[in-house]
Parts: structure tokens; C-alpha cells; sequence
């Protein structure tokens, strides 16, 4: 089975991680415990400073409490999920687990298998100062069942400042349009540089960085019709899309297969590509590999997508049997905190969610990434089960890994609404 293929399995597990649950009596939330586990997928340069931060910040407030990191290796949770799956399965939950917003939280609420999380929203205040969106995001049946600890914006352009004055390629600004980085692509290659890098061996770099030219062809519209199941896959504007996309994937690094996102990111950084289309994870990476934002490397909306924040939301939830259930809600209660939200964005490359964390201190990349966050659309991914049912991410996985081996847009097509019919199905 070839990577994408395993992808697509992969991807098919969240769906199969709640089957068969029914609901289910939530485990009591004062039972005084001295124990944690805490699964994540956080294991990269960045993401690991950045999970200490949330685990340090537990040992702080429950000093007495035996924090167990149970991270399992794996770009955007391919392995977490394969292993959280089977702990579902087994009646076996991890008191605090790492996923995504929208249908990924929902489809675990659906299902009982996490527990709402009114009491952390009513005391930090949550639902007045959390992005609109992204709040919504995190509801069922009225009630929060997970708390974020920042907002990725995944429509992202990364670029090796050294690398484009060597090629003569003017430096990107806020109206890059995908006609000049396919140029930009092209005087890269002419130079005798690798134009754009990926993380081909996670499968979700491909997927996000079809979701960044999607975006830029159908706008926040176009956008807003796809979660509705309204969007015509057969269209004009889908089809430039898919053009597109195959023109951006000639020019990307003849070793993207063997590449991790983070190893990419590190190549990006050496100077071993020009470009790379990544969620501002890449901004944590770099910064942790020692590159400097504006010498070193510079980042612009993908072209065409810079009024809108496509959001990639990590969110903590916790087990409705979990065994540490008083010590889970802490543990996501402490995720909120300024004292724990600002040195989690430096270390992260994301940024805060609530309206009242001082951001001062971040970067000008993340203060940026702030202000868009506040004062754009905010649309939430396909790649990362957060727009869509883990039915309808399964099909889109597919049909871009169909796509990028046959460039046929009709298989794709059909690929995708075969997707939205399963998508309608009822779960049994």
C-alpha cells in the first residue's frame, strides 16, 4: 500500500475511532488523582517545545500530579489516530487527547465519547472572548467539548530570502498572484535551485497545499458552498484549480517523498528550496532551526488568499471515562492562560484564539497572522477533519492523491461527489 493509499486508511480511522460508542457515563471530575496522560502527535523541534509549555504549566498548578506524555510520532496525527482508535475500541480513552475543531470535535461529542466542557468556558470566560468561528467550531448541542490552544493559518507561502536575490526573483508581497509564483517557480529552476519544497511523506502537506490553490480559484464563497455540499466539482473554477495545482507540483522537490513536514521545513531553512505551501507550523520550525523572519526567510498569504484565515485549530478534549478526570479539565483549563498562551505561540507559530491575550510580545509574522485571524474570513480545513465529515476528508484525500497520479479532473470529480453521497449517509 502506497503512502497515500495509507493515508486515506489512516484518515478512515477517525471515523472508525468513535464507531460503536453509544454514550457514555462520564467518570467523576473530583476524584482526587495523582496522574495524567496527555496524547498528542507533538513531537517535531517546535511542537515539542510547545507541548512542555502546556505540560509545565500542569506541573505548576498541580505540582503533586505525575504528568504521563504519551505523543505519538506522525505528522498532523496519522499515527495518533491509528492508536487512539484501538484505545476507543478497548474502552481504554487517554484522559486528554489532542485533535482538530469542527467535525473532528463534534464527531467525538456525537458520540459520548468526550465530555462537555462548560465548567473550563465559564471559568475563563471563554465563550466572550474566543473568535466567533472558531467557538462554533467547538459546540454541540450548545455545550464546548474541547478548549484550543491557537489557530494555524494553513493558506501560507514560505520563502529562502537568499535563494530568490540569487534567482532574481523579487521577494513576494500581500498581491503575489499564482501567475508570478509559477514564474518565481520557473526562474528558481532556471537558476539551478529546487523551486518548492514538501513534506510529501506526510500525506497532509500535498492535501493542504491543494487546499491553498482550491481556495485562491473559488474564493471564501466558493469556500462556504464546499461545507454546505453545494460546490460543483465539475466546474470551470475547479478545474483551473486542479490545472493549477499540477503546473505548482512539476516544480517540487524530486526528494518531497522521502520528506517529512518538519524535515522540509528544515530544508527550506538551509537554503535546499525556495518555497514551501505549509500551515505557519513552518514558522515554528524555522524559528527553532535558527532561521531569522526577514533575513533569512519571509512568508506571504498563498496567492490569491490573502482575505481569508484558513484556520488549522489544534484542540485538547477530554475522556468522558477518564480515569483523571478532575486533572484533565485542570490540565485544559491551565491551556488559556496568558501565562501559558504566549510562550505556547512563540514556540508553536500559531496565535491565540481569545480576544484578550496580549500579543505584543509575538512576533510581526504572528501579530500579522493575529490581525488577519480578527479582521478576515475564518474558514476551517478539509485536510485536517475540521470543514467537513471524516467521510467526505477520506473521499478528498483520495481524489487528490488520484489526482496527482492521473491528473484527470473528471476522476476527480467523481472521487469528490462520491464523497458528498457518502458524506449524506446517516452514521448507524
Amino acid at each position: 500500500m502506497n503512502r497515500q493509499r495509507r493515508a486515506v486508511a489512516v484518515v478512515a480511522l477517525i471515523a472508525l475511532a468513535v464507531a460503536g460508542c453509544g454514550a457514555q457515563k462520564p467518570t467523576s471530575a473530583t476524584t482526587d488523582t495523582k496522574q495524567l496522560e496527555v496524547v498528542s502527535w507533538w513531537t517535531s523541534g517546535s511542537e515539542a517545545t510547545a507541548l512542555n509549555v502546556l505540560l509545565s504549566a500542569v506541573h505548576q498548578t498541580n505540582p503533586n500530579v505525575d504528568v504521563v506524555n504519551a505523543a505519538v510520532t506522525g505528522g498532523a496525527g496519522s499515527q495518533a489516530v491509528v492508536a487512539l482508535s484501538k484505545r476507543l475500541q478497548h474502552g481504554n480513552p487517554p484522559d486528554v487527547w489532542q485533535t482538530f475543531a469542527g467535525k473532528s470535535v463534534q464527531g467525538y461529542a456525537d458520540r459520548g465519547v468526550i465530555r462537555d466542557v462548560t465548567s473550563v468556558f465559564t471559568d475563563g470566560d471563554l465563550r466572550a472572548t474566543m473568535q466567533p468561528t472558531i467557538l462554533r467550531s467547538l459546540m454541540h448541542d450548545g455545550k464546548p467539548y474541547g478548549v484550543p490552544t491557537g489557530a494555524h493559518r494553513s493558506n501560507m507561502l514560505w520563502f529562502n530570502t537568499e535563494l530568490l536575490n540569487r534567482a532574481g526573483v523579487a521577494l513576494p508581497s500581500s498581491d503575489y498572484t499564482l501567475a508570478a509564483f509559477l514564474d518565481s517557480l520557473q526562474k528558481v529552476r532556471a537558476s539551478g535551485a529546487t523551486p518548492l519544497c514538501l513534506g510529501g511523506k506526510d500525506p497532509f502537506t500535498t492535501v493542504e497545499l491543494f487546499e491553498s490553490v482550491l481556495l485562491s480559484t473559488i474564493g471564501v464563497k466558493g469556500w462556504q458552498d464546499m461545507g454546505g455540499d453545494h460546490l460543483n466539482w465539475r466546474s470551470a473554477q475547479v478545474r483551473t484549480a486542479l490545472r493549477t495545482f499540477g503546473d505548482i507540483l512539476a516544480y517540487t522537490d524530486p526528494e518531497a517523498g522521502t520528506l517529512t513536514w518538519d524535515a522540509a521545513t528544515k530544508k527550506l531553512a538551509a537554503g535546499g528550496c525556495a518555497f514551501e505551501s505549509l500551515n505557519d507550523s513552518a514558522y515554528g520550525e524555522l524559528v527553532a532551526d535558527g532561521a531569522r523572519e526577514g533575513r533569512d526567510f519571509g512568508a506571504v498569504p498563498f496567492p490569491g488568499t490573502g482575505d481569508s484565515f484558513l484556520a488549522v485549530v489544534d484542540v485538547f478534549v477530554a475522556a468522558t471515562r477518564a480515569r483523571n478526570a478532575k486533572n484533565a479539565l485542570a490540565f485544559l483549563s491551565d491551556i488559556s492562560k496568558p501565562a501559558t498562551q504566549i510562550p505556547f505561540s512563540k514556540a508553536k507559530g500559531s496565535v491565540p484564539v481569545l480576544r484578550n491575550i496580549d500579543i505584543s510580545s509575538l512576533s510581526a509574522y504572528q501579530r500579522d497572522a493575529s490581525k488577519s485571524l480578527w479582521g478576515s474570513s475564518v474558514l476551517l480545513s478539509v485536510a485536517h477533519g475540521e470543514a467537513m465529515s471524516p467521510e467526505f476528508q477520506e473521499g478528498f484525500y483520495y481524489a487528490v492523491s488520484n489526482y496527482v497520479r492521473t491528473h484527470d479532473p473528471d476522476a476527480f470529480a467523481r472521487d469528490l461527489e462520491n464523497a458528498v453521497t457518502k458524506d449524506k449517509i446517516p452514521p448507524r
